[in-house]
């Protein structure tokens, strides 16, 4: 019998799939492993002194996880070093805070070999093999090294880098090589897949292949669309929970009449949380007569703060906002609420229900679900509008959205005030239309159409009467 192998960095197999705190992604790819009786493959989070290969197996509702401990070495060059202060700035446009650390680029072979070494003893004959995400890249051409013949399919979750820029990467080509090692390459929207198309055949001198492939290196692979959703079901269930509501009726009556604006986002540069505030400023600036009237929750939990960079923009940010809110608040009303913590996922379609409206403006990003649950949490008869960076993945779908280039303040500035003043009808109308899109890539489609692309490929290469769903 078929199983579905999912390979991540870290495995996020829920315990409890009745907790609200579980995410949309791995709720679906749970409910996957389960109906394909499958394994969830990752790194356990912890350190040991040496690397071992011993596994650790466990049940999470169902779905079997498999864990390996990395040397303390292991973290600081494979996911501190290359994964996060090399290919996350690169591939977010970010050059000039990328590090280019022959180091990071050994410990980031060294793990991706690691983990083929300690997965390819589990894998059956049947087994199709799905790899998320930048961290492994490399992953199935060491499995093809080790003799694994099985489907491997390949989905990235975040941008692909503009030709120019990835050529900066020391041994760029050697790492796109090795994706071609995998049957099927995912991105989240026709963008990143063309900018992956356009260095292959610049670069690699490839050649386009029937039915969605590209010949290079040697092989062909072939590539799709594949946008990624919410658990459109799961997330109305949470906002209309008992703690949902709660979090609602909280937020409302702590609004005291005020229109409530909201962003959330975990703390990062990509995220364009420093233009957002100063975009925010502009808005208050540009219209004393309603500055009383609205205020902005900033929900940004911190994240890899043991990277230097991480810590800049948590001072920056921390500073920005105290600014604003010494310069504009009164004594009943603070402007901004700046939130280090994270929230369950029935408390933020709580938030979300009770923001008038939703500031999703990152400089780049994959796809960007906040966009999706915000939409998905409004009241039908008066919802809320999403104003949307035209960066973000999400905008190729989202077009009825107030789309916006987040690294322009008054841009930003007048997209809130249109928001706040927009009249009913054109809400509802704008949401209706949102809401489709947000239902039509629910998570569960989206893992359903990857994984049955994946499968409809042959071992011998391809068929060329199998097209995978949303292909090139």
């Amino acid at each position: 019998m078929t199983r579905l192998i999912v390979v991540s960095n870290r495995v996020s197999a829920p315990v409890d799939p009745a907790a609200g705190s579980a995410g949309g992604l791995a709720m679906a790819l749970s409910a996957a492993l389960r109906k394909y009786e499958g394994l969830w493959f990752g790194w356990s989070g912890e350190t040991i002194e040496h690397f071992t290969g011993e596994l650790k197996t466990e049940d999470r509702a169902g779905v079997e996880v498999a864990l390996v401990d990395l040397e303390a070495q292991d973290v600081e060059e494979y996911y501190n070093g290359y994964a996060n202060k090399t290919l996350w700035p690169l591939f977010h446009h970010r050059v000039d805070l990328t590090a280019y650390e022959r180091s990071y680029g050994e410990g980031y072979e060294r793990v991706n070999r690691r983990f083929a070494e300690t997965l390819a003893p589990l894998i059956q004959p049947d087994d199709i093999i799905w790899v998320h995400d930048y961290h492994l890249i490399p992953l199935a051409r060491d499995l093809r090294r080790l003799g694994i013949t099985n489907r491997i399919g390949f989905f990235l979750h975040t941008p692909w880098p503009a030709r120019q820029l990835l050529v900066t990467l020391p041994h760029h080509r050697r790492l796109v090589e090795s994706l071609f090692a995998y049957d099927l390459i995912g991105f989240q929207t026709q963008e990143w897949l063309d900018l992956f198309r356009d260095y292959v055949i610049s670069e690699a001198r490839g050649e386009l292949a029937g039915y969605g492939g590209l010949e290079a290196f040697g092989r062909e692979v072939r590539i799709g669309t594949f946008p990624i959703g919410i658990d459109v079901e799961g997330f109305m269930e949470a906002r209309d929970s008992r703690e949902g509501v709660r979090t609602y009726d909280r937020m409302a009556a702590s609004a005291a009449f005020r229109s409530m604006i909201v962003g959330v986002d975990r703390l990062d540069y990509s995220k364009g949380l420093e233009e957002r505030m100063l975009g925010y400023e502009q808005f208050l600036q540009d219209h004393a007569e309603i500055r009383g009237d609205v205020f902005l929750v900033q929900v940004t939990p911190i994240s890899r703060d043991e990277v230097d960079t991480y810590q800049d923009i948590r001072a920056r940010l921390d500073s920005l906002a105290g600014r604003i809110n010494g310069e504009f608040a009164d004594m009943d009303w603070q402007p901004i609420r700046y939130l280090n913590r994270s929230y369950r996922r029935d408390q933020l379609a709580g938030i979300y229900r009770a923001a008038k409206v939703c500031l999703v403006t990152p400089l780049r990003d994959g796809m960007n679900l906040v966009a999706k649950e915000y939409v998905c949490a409004q009241n039908p008869d008066d919802p809320g509008v999403l104003i949307l960076s035209r960066f973000a993945g999400a905008a190729e779908q989202m077009g009825e959205a107030l789309l916006v280039n987040p690294f322009s303040r008054e841009e930003v500035a007048d997209a809130i005030h249109r928001a706040l003043t927009m009249p009913l009808d054109e809400r509802i109308r704008k949401w209706q239309a949102l809401m489709k899109v947000v239902q039509d890539t629910d998570v569960g489609l989206w893992r359903d159409a990857y994984v049955g692309a994946l499968k409809a490929i042959q071992l011998s290469g391809g068929d060329d009467d199998a097209v995978p769903a949303r292909a090139a």
